[in-house]
C-alpha cells in the first residue's frame, strides 16, 4: 500500500505566494511521474503540474509562470506558487505514478489540500 499526503494549503490573499508538498510512503519500489491536479466543485479534476522521474516538466497553461513543480530524492515533490489568483482556488490533489514491484505499477491520489486565494 502507498501513501500520500499532503500539506501546506491555506487562504491567501491574491498575488500572494504559497508552497504545498506531497509526501510517498510506503510499498514503493520505484517512483515515476508525480504532481498535482486541482478541482474546483463542479468540474473535472485538472492537471496543474507534473514532472518525471526524468525530470520533464509540464504544466498547464493556465500556471506557466507563476507555479514551480520540484521534487526530491525522499519522495516527494512539491508546488510553489507565486502571483497568485482567486481562480487557482480549488483543492489541489497530489497524483503519483508507483511501481510497487518491478512490474505492477498504479497511480495513487492524496486526500487533497485546500488552497483558497481572496481578491
Amino acid at each position: 500500500q502507498v501513501q500520500l499526503v499532503e500539506s501546506g494549503g491555506a487562504l491567501v490573499q491574491a498575488g500572494g505566494s504559497l508552497r504545498v508538498s506531497c509526501a510517498a510512503s510506503g510499498s514503493i519500489f520505484r517512483l515515476d511521474a508525480m504532481g498535482w491536479y486541482r478541482q474546483t466543485p463542479g468540474k473535472q479534476r485538472e492537471l496543474v503540474a507534473l514532472i518525471t522521474s526524468g525530470g520533464s516538466i509540464n504544466y498547464a497553461d493556465s500556471v506557466k509562470g507563476r507555479f514551480t513543480i520540484s521534487r526530491d530524492n525522499a519522495n516527494a515533490v512539491y508546488l510553489q506558487m507565486n502571483n497568485l489568483k482567486a481562480e487557482d482556488t480549488a483543492v489541489y490533489y497530489c497524483y503519483a505514478e508507483v511501481h510497487t514491484t518491478w512490474y505492477e505499477r498504479a497511480d495513487y491520489w492524496g486526500q487533497g489540500t485546500q488552497v483558497t486565494v481572496s481578491s
